[in-house]
């Protein structure tokens, strides 16, 4: 809870305090500071006025409050607001980020993002909203009522609760846009409010999956069921096979080569894409002219049996845009937890968890590199299946598919000589 307020000046949530050591009660500096109470961090917040005479330390709150509150620029000489400063609606200063990210390989997610708080602006009148006005409290009010909209799309089978995770996003989208804004000097300030940290707004399920279990999910693709009551004829069962078959190859390369599902979607063998080395046995999950992003796509080995499978491929290895759909509806057939613990990434955290028992922490440094945690250290691709490079990651692969094949018998075509590493667990 913020202090009780005996300070010598204030404006707003802002108050003039002295520094002083809580212990002797004695001046820690000459200098006024700024004292307020930031509900993000649950505590208060403290700026030096930079100024020793109570009528500088004023006016430098003065600038403070009418910046962060007001949106006003102030004028440091005579601390009165500047007239005619620059200004731009926030629809404005969305369209035009939107622009400079057209090129980005996640422009879509951000497209999404910035919608889901324009959104916002047209169900509460806000349309005309300025950028200068967008504080915490408009923000908070954001992210009340994002938790009241449901997510919905065409890659959602059914409207499911929005997490803070997903709401915090449009907010860190809008805080880039406005400072892009200010960049361009379309806008005096940058962005004031506060983003929350992924850490405060996000938990990482804890679901994993075991050979097993994956192995059942290859068989729900390779050998339909019908359901209970009903009796499939062999033509069904084929259709069957058919409408899985995106399902199946997302499978594949999501477990030989620990990749996140938008680089399982984004993966082909065009040569023109630069993305399947052959004769190495190297993915390089990140296609020619893709800029790299915070999500580091890497260049990985493939066992042998999956290399097999991309020699035969032309084009697009996995053939549709998401698997969303098929996914979910396998998780409901097998009975596997929901409620944020699976989703399309369940495949990659779960095969780097199986693999990171057997390679030891030791030697983790390799599993980092397959997930894009951590960059090899060579230029040199046709060294990465090397035991230096990324060589027992490669062997625990191999390993898993060979364990998952011989659950599901064709999960990857004809099975491989299986492999152990040195003092491995199982």
């Amino acid at each position: 809870m913020p202090t009780e307020n005996t300070s010598l000046y204030s404006r707003g949530k802002y108050r003039l305090e002295r520094h002083v050591d809580a212990g002797t009660g004695e001046l820690i500096s000459p200098n006024f500071y700024i004292v307020w109470y930031d509900a993000s961090i649950g505590g208060n917040r403290r700026k030096s006025t930079g100024a020793s005479e109570i009528g500088a330390a004023e006016d430098a709150l003065d600038r403070l409050y009418l910046e962060r509150e007001r949106g006003q620029a102030v004028c440091p000489t005579c601390n009165r607001p500047f007239e005619n400063a620059a200004g731009v609606s926030v629809h404005l200063a969305i369209a035009d980020y939107l622009l400079e990210c057209e090129d980005k390989p996640s422009i879509g997610s951000i497209r999404a993002r910035l919608a889901h708080f324009q959104d916002f602006m047209d169900a509460t009148g806000r349309t005309d909203l300025m950028c200068e006005q967008v504080d915490d409290a408009l923000v908070g009010a954001f992210r009340k009522w994002s938790a009241s909209i449901p997510v919905d799309g065409h890659n959602v089978k059914e409207p499911r609760e929005r997490s803070p995770g997903t709401t915090e996003a449009s907010v860190r989208m809008l805080a880039a846009a406005i400072n892009s804004a200010h960049r361009r000097k379309d806008t005096v300030f940058p962005a004031t409010f506060k983003v929350l940290q992924p850490k405060l707004v996000s938990r990482t399920p804890q679901y994993r999956a075991t050979i097993e279990t994956l192995g059942a999910m290859f068989n729900y693709c390779l050998r339909p069921e019908a359901p209970s009551g009903e009796d499939w004829s062999e033509k069904m069962i084929e259709r069957q096979k058919l409408h899985r078959k995106a399902l199946l190859r997302f499978l594949q390369i999501s477990v030989a080569t620990w990749c996140r599902p938008d680089a399982a979607h984004d993966f082909s063998t065009d040569p023109k894409r630069d993305q399947w080395l052959s004769s190495a046995r190297v993915v390089q999950l990140n296609p020619r002219g893709r800029l790299q992003t915070n999500k580091y796509r890497p260049a990985v080995p493939v066992p042998d049996v999956f290399a097999r499978l991309l020699d035969a491929n032309e084009g697009y290895f996995v053939p549709v845009q998401s698997v969303r759909k098929a996914f979910e509806s396998m998780l409901d057939e097998l009975g596997l937890p929901r409620e944020r613990e699976t989703g399309l990434k369940l495949i990659r955290r779960s095969v780097s968890q199986i693999a990171r028992r057997r390679i030891g922490e030791a030697q983790w440094t390799q599993g980092r590199m397959m997930l894009g945690h951590h960059k090899a250290s060579t230029s040199d691709l046709y060294a990465l299946p090397d035991p230096a490079n990324l060589g027992l990651a490669l062997e625990a692969t191999t390993n898993i598919i060979n364990e998952i094949s011989e659950l599901a018998p064709g999960a990857f075509g004809q099975p491989v000589r299986g492999l152990r590493l040195v003092g491995s667990a199982n």
